[in-house]
């Protein structure tokens, strides 16, 4: 069954070795050909080497070569992963930095708002170079597996202008699954210590979830547990749960107020809104420092992923040394990639949750919108079912994203600067704290600050920074954020070695590194 993957951004820190360890846990794919491919010669280097000691511990046949060339990596290709972060962490810095300066206050700055915007921006001329690159060179048909953000608008604009097959990817539903279990098992138990002896312990795999939205605003719709439906209850086991009611505490008041919890994390959903992160001073009421960055810590994530690639640049020696791991089916990991491509080779069924196309999947979502369904995939191929109409409070939240979602896409194809405003201004949070003056020249300051990666935007820089010259400056905030943390040197994180290697793994969910089209 010997076929080629090529993975593009592979220079991520462990999320490339992690699906490559996914997929060859699998035993008829054993023989894989990989191409791994990303614009930092020294990353790719350091992945290449911990995948091919990995592939020869375990004894396979599977061939990896890696490549700074593009269109090299994907001809041949019958599946392609996109890891990249465009622009890497220099753009991200800006996409945080900026905003702060007009009260834009946010956790993660890479799904919606100002941060998730510009994001796009630079993202999606670069998504439709790969769709041109996989429809010329890569195999007929071949599958485009986005794991980059922001998820929506990426896998929007391939759908629409990319003319290939493509499909996004994400683990937040996995995640808050694992969570409503554990507040099923409080529930169930009602107060006993674990130690009883008719003490009741829930798993994940226990629990049936239905997730319906889209993209970090999937809802969890339907919780079964023990032929009942948990949902009417998780709002009680939440507030109860000693962990949960202090970490997420954003989640929580969604699901008191519109019914439902949502996937995605504290940080990341308080971002999405207009409610919890318009006041500075209020901020800290919504999230929780001290445990993790996702719990809403000012600009959390750029923080850990600037620790972590630190931390592996100064860590890989000992990487290297180390027993590598072993493949087995029962050990991989629960990310999507490698059960889609085991279902279609082998036939055997999967079901997950996919970005896809709504269609008439979502009946009260726009149909051409990007949304996070559950999909059961086979030999036949990814095949969607129909939800239905998500409850009416649960889907006017998710319009006001789309709505956002659209005008961005648009504004990244044509380069328009009116839809760009207007995707600002419309966005929940930034409308939240921002006046349109405010809002037009953080826009300018965004184009100015991130030209060299906005290559459709450059006949409007040159005006955008003429208007920044004329006009009274506006966001000129001398602010850190209201729950920022200091970002540790490589001295100070020697202290807590194991601690930072899990969280620099925790935090590689897209190459840091970016990737550029060569056109």
């Amino acid at each position: 069954m010997s076929m080629k993957i090529a993975v593009i951004g592979a220079g991520s820190i462990g999320f490339t070795r992690r699906l490559m360890r996914d997929i060859l846990s699998v035993p008829e794919l054993g023989d894989t050909e990989f191409a791994f491919h990303d614009i930092n010669a020294g990353n790719l280097d350091m992945v290449a080497q911990l995948a091919r000691r990995d592939i020869d511990h375990n004894q396979l046949p599977a061939t990896l070569t890696t490549t700074l060339d593009r269109r090299e990596a994907l001809a041949g290709a019958r599946y392609v992963l996109n890891l990249t972060r465009i622009g890497g962490l220099e753009a991200f810095r800006s996409d945080i930095d900026i905003p702060l300066r007009y009260g834009v206050d946010q956790c993660v700055g890479d799904t919606l708002c100002a941060g998730g915007i510009m994001y796009a921006q630079r993202n999606i001329p670069q998504i439709l170079a790969f769709c041109r690159d996989i429809r010329e060179v890569a195999e007929p048909d071949a599958l485009f597996l986005n794991y980059a953000n922001p998820m929506a608008m990426n896998t929007w604009a391939g759908l629409e202008y990319g003319g290939v097959s493509m499909v996004g990817l994400c683990h937040g539903v996995q995640g808050g699954h694992h969570q409503i279990a554990q507040v099923i098992e409080l529930l169930v138990n009602d107060g006993k210590s674990a130690d009883a002896a008719d003490y009741v312990k829930v798993t994940a795999d226990e629990v049936d979830i239905v997730a319906a939205g889209i993209n970090h605003q999937t809802w969890y719709i339907k919780a079964l547990y023990a032929g009942e439906d948990w949902t009417g209850r998780l709002l009680e086991g939440f507030e109860r749960h000693p962990g949960f009611r202090e970490t997420e505490k954003v989640r929580i008041d969604m699901l008191r107020r519109f019914g439902y919890y949502s996937t995605e994390s504290n940080g990341h959903l308080s971002e999405y809104l207009p409610w919890y992160r318009k006041r500075a001073d209020e901020i800290k009421g919504w999230i929780s420092l001290g445990t993790s960055w996702i719990h809403g810590e000012t600009g959390g994530y750029l923080r850990v992923c600037t620790e972590g690639r630190n931390w592996f640049e100064t860590d890989f020696p000992n990487w290297l040394a180390e027993t590598p791991p072993t493949f087995t089916y029962a050990s991989r990991s629960s990310e999507h990639g490698s059960w889609i491509i085991e279902g279609l080779e082998t036939g055997r069924v999967y079901r997950g949750h996919f970005n896809v196309r709504n269609g008439h999947t979502i009946s009260n979502l726009p149909e051409d919108a990007v949304v996070e369904v559950p999909g059961y995939v086979d030999r036949n191929g990814i095949n969607i079912p129909r939800v239905g109409a998500l409850p009416l409070g649960c889907a006017a939240v998710c319009r006001a994203s789309i709505s956002v979602q659209e005008l961005a896409l648009e504004a990244a194809v044509h380069a328009d600067i009116e839809l760009l405003r207007q995707a600002f201004m419309l966005d929940p949070l930034t409308g939240a704290v921002c006046t349109p003056p405010e809002i037009e020249q953080l826009v300018d300051d965004m184009l100015v600050a991130q030209a060299k990666w906005l290559p459709q935007w450059a006949a409007e820089i040159p005006a955008a920074r003429k208007r920044l010259a004329s006009a009274p400056r506006l966001g000129l905030r001398d602010s850190e954020g209201a729950a920022r943390l200091p970002t540790r040197t490589v001295e100070e994180m020697q202290q807590e070695r194991d601690q930072v290697r899990a969280q620099a793994m925790a935090a590689d969910k897209a190459n840091m590194t970016g990737d550029a089209a060569r056109d």
